[in-house]
């Protein structure tokens, strides 16, 4: 299939101003920019004539591998500023990664309208914790350790490559409930981006898509990429410095809203509206 070059080009605009939004994203909220790359991807694929039932597993994977760049340039800069909490993420990487491995074969199982539906929920179950859940709530003082720690570690990575996100959208409720302050709970969570996007692109580039987009190796498509990264590259270190600017009321508002609206988006193109 031959797209329009004028189509093509409106695309390539598209995801210029979208990499470069996802950057400041992930550099703000430390969600690695997924919860907005993963219906971008779909809109451009779909748009593009590839709406196949496996263009979801291209969203997501393509989503994940801008991931590893763009989390590890905004954990470069929120280190600087002293803000990674690396025995955590030490003390969690092996439970995230295996749940991320799981998370390919699973998604590589299921039908891409299946895919956008769980999308949606989760994503509007995350934004609604962030708008309304109790900023003083704690389940404990210390993050969980022991087969707890192994259960939760998983389960981020499993939900996170799910939606092709970057773990914040979970790592952050979760180290804010044990008493991480939200700044460093963010900071950290950006590392949680590397450590569920490395294994789960690795597994990606093995998967087989029917009717993959033009440059597609296994179901992460290069182009796609290409654009987001370098885009994601020059404004992650912006949204680091706004979030060590911005107190954390407003930045969990922020972050509210990004996740509901593009939630919520996904979810009605999986209803069929």
């Amino acid at each position: 299939m031959i797209a329009d070059p004028v189509l093509l080009a409106q695309l390539t605009a598209l995801l210029v101003v979208i990499g470069a939004l996802a950057g400041v994203v992930a550099g703000l909220l430390g969600v690695g920019g997924g919860i907005v790359l993963v219906p971008a991807f779909f809109y451009l694929f779909t748009a593009l004539g590839y709406g196949g039932a496996q263009v979801m597993q291209v969203c997501l994977a393509t989503s994940l591998a801008t991931i590893i760049v763009t989390s590890a340039r905004s954990v470069q800069s929120h280190h600087k500023r002293g803000a990674v909490e690396w025995p955590i993420l030490r003390g969690w990487a092996l439970g995230i990664a295996i749940g991320a491995i799981f998370g390919v074969l699973t998604a590589a199982m299921l039908r891409s309208v299946v895919l956008q539906g769980i999308f949606g929920v989760l994503g509007v179950l995350i934004g609604l914790w962030f708008a309304f859940g109790r900023a003083d709530f704690r389940l404990a003082d210390r993050m969980p350790t022991g087969p707890l720690k192994g259960a939760i570690s998983s389960t981020i990575g499993f939900l996170s490559v799910l939606m092709g996100i970057g773990g914040g959208s979970f790592g952050v409720p979760l180290m804010t409930l044990y008493g991480v302050p939200i700044h460093r709970a963010v900071a950290t969570a950006a590392g949680f981006g590397i450590l569920i996007a490395v294994p789960s692109v690795l597994s990606f580039l093995f998967v087989p898509i029917a009717d993959a987009p033009p440059l597609t190796i296994g179901a992460v498509n290069v182009p796609a990429f290409a654009i987001v990264v370098i885009m994601t590259t020059m404004t992650a270190p912006l949204g680091a410095r706004l979030a060590h600017a911005m107190d954390p009321k407003p930045l969990k508002l922020v972050f509210a809203v990004f996740i509901i609206l593009m939630a919520l988006n996904m979810l009605r193109k999986a209803l069929g509206f």
